[in-house]
């Protein structure tokens, strides 16, 4: 990686371990290699939203180009986001592409993908899927993405229907690791059933 680049994701690594507002709103930032060109980022999900609770881990990716270029982000835990794609992590996020500038740091991109998560914006989606029901059924869209933050990010499940229905499963010779879909990935949601049931697998 250029030299540049390395001094500048050394310091902006050391920014956020340090950053008080990085540590009150729950944001992490590890070494993935010596060489800082991979790094693993992790976000609480904020309060009030479906998210809340959960710890999401992210994929950063520094270019040699760094800070000309934006890293490339993805999130790893797996979300229900319309600017988020729900197969491959990808981001749509206007400073991860044509909006980047040169004197954004990388607290910068956590803190405003922690603010994704509280502000989607479905008019541009990276999950058209998902962006559709978050506009044409909330109250699904809501459910499906608490689910899959309890799921693939460990929030806590305060829903007693969802309880009520893991017990069903149970009750039926499905041990509970499999009832709550732990053991495999979800399937994709059929574009005519996404707006009569959450994505549960």
């Amino acid at each position: 990686m250029a030299n540049i680049a390395v001094q500048r994701i050394k310091r902006e690594f050391k920014e956020v371990l340090k950053s008080e507002e990085t540590s009150k709103n729950q944001i992490k930032v590890d070494l993935v290699d010596e060489n800082f060109t991979e790094l693993r980022g992790e976000i609480a999900g904020p309060p009030d939203t479906p998210y809340e609770g959960g710890r999401f881990q992210l994929e950063i990716k520094i270019p040699e180009t760094y800070p000309f270029n934006p890293p490339k982000v993805r999130f790893i835990s797996k979300i229900w986001h319309p600017n988020i794609s729900s197969v491959t992590g990808a981001i749509c996020l206007d400073i991860l592409k044509d909006q980047w500038a040169a004197a954004m740091t990388l607290r910068t991109v956590l803190l405003s993908l922690q603010a994704l998560l509280a502000a989607a914006e479905p008019d541009d989606p990276q999950d058209a899927v998902v962006a559709n029901q978050y506009k044409q059924n909330p109250e699904m869209f809501k459910q499906t993405a608490r689910l899959w933050s309890h799921v693939y990010a460990g929030a806590p499940v305060s829903s007693a229907d969802y309880n009520r229905k893991i017990d069903k499963l149970c009750s039926m010779g499905f041990d509970k690791t499999r009832a709550t879909g732990k053991t495999f990935p979800p399937q994709p949601v059929e574009r005519d059933t996404w707006e009569r049931r959450p994505a549960c697998h």
